[in-house]
């Protein structure tokens, strides 16, 4: 590690950025903020390593989530959306020497976030034309197919932490839910406060797209619901709703595809809370949450 950070001293010359300073680090990347050879504030997103693993992604290429950030950054920001604008985006040579991506740095003023207004950026969002790429969180293949595997693998996951972990919902049944999610919008799919940088409660920029995936916003409005059960979101999801149909229609709460995108949403958080970030009084009460959905999911189509 002290390799790749000495890589990111030499950018840092190259581009000309003076006072770095650690600013936010996850799982797979470490982001920091400087000031450019412009004057300009910057983000430069740094992969801790090439590959990473966790619970509910074994087999993560920190290099194609930041390919995918760039492109998609860019995407958007040419059709108008607010996201941190790319400059530039480094591939190492070196496997000792990180991939970095260097943005526009978005400031944040600290307010509460207004769900009203995030409701109606989403409903923009879902309009934009897709950009031209598979993303990463397919794994490949295509959203529904993605989206029933990694609720297979996630979970078993949970089945080795969990004693008595019931079976998983057949795979019929979750295949059943996710016909008719065609694959029409682009979708963030990690839609929280700590990946919403604001001015006056007001999105400024929608950051971190290394979950997004194509397909219906009722996926959105599943893993929204889902978030939202956790104060620290910040998402009040009557307000999103309310904004969202300002300008498209919203999905109704029954609607497969958000019915199936609130499980795989649980179960992700499951996992957060049991293994990635330990809380012994969430982790239980998430899992249980989880295999809840699951029997509802089975009850409606009983």
């Amino acid at each position: 590690m002290s390799e790749r950070f000495a890589a990111l001293d030499d950018l840092a010359e190259r581009w000309g950025l003076s006072g770095l300073e650690l600013v936010g680090k996850g799982l797979e990347f470490s982001v920091f903020r400087a000031q450019a050879r412009d004057g300009q504030p910057v983000a430069v997103r740094l992969a801790r390593q090439r590959f990473e693993s966790n619970a509910n992604d074994p087999h993560v290429d920190t290099r194609t989530l930041l390919r995918q950030e760039y492109v998609i950054a860019k995407h958007l920001a040419a059709h108008g959306l607010p996201v941190a604008q790319p400059r530039e985006l480094v591939l190492a040579d070196d496997p000792a020497a990180p991939d970095v991506l260097l943005s526009a740095y978005v400031p944040d003023d600290g307010s509460d976030l207004d769900s009203f207004e995030l409701g109606h950026l989403l409903a923009r969002l879902h309009r934009v034309p897709p950009p031209q790429l598979r993303p990463v969180a397919a794994e490949g293949t295509g959203t529904a197919a993605a989206i029933a595997a990694r609720i297979g693998r996630r979970w078993a996951e949970i089945g080795r932490r969990v004693d008595d972990w019931p079976e998983p919902p057949a795979a019929s049944l979750v295949a059943g839910h996710l016909t008719g999610c065609t694959e029409d919008s682009l979708l963030h799919l990690d839609v929280r406060s700590d990946n919403i940088r604001r001015h006056q409660g007001r999105a400024v920029a929608l950051l971190d797209w290394s979950n997004a995936l194509l397909g219906p916003p009722a996926v959105e409005f599943g893993r929204l619901v889902e978030y939202a059960r956790y104060p620290e979101n910040g998402l009040d999801p009557a307000a999103v709703r309310s904004g969202y149909a300002r300008t498209a229609t919203a999905p109704a709460d029954d609607d497969p595809c958000l019915v199936v995108g609130r499980l795989d949403a649980a179960l992700m958080l499951a996992l957060v809370f049991l293994s990635e970030a330990p809380d012994a009084g969430r982790g239980p009460a998430a899992a249980d949450h989880a295999r809840e959905l699951a029997l509802r999911m089975g009850a409606s189509h009983a």
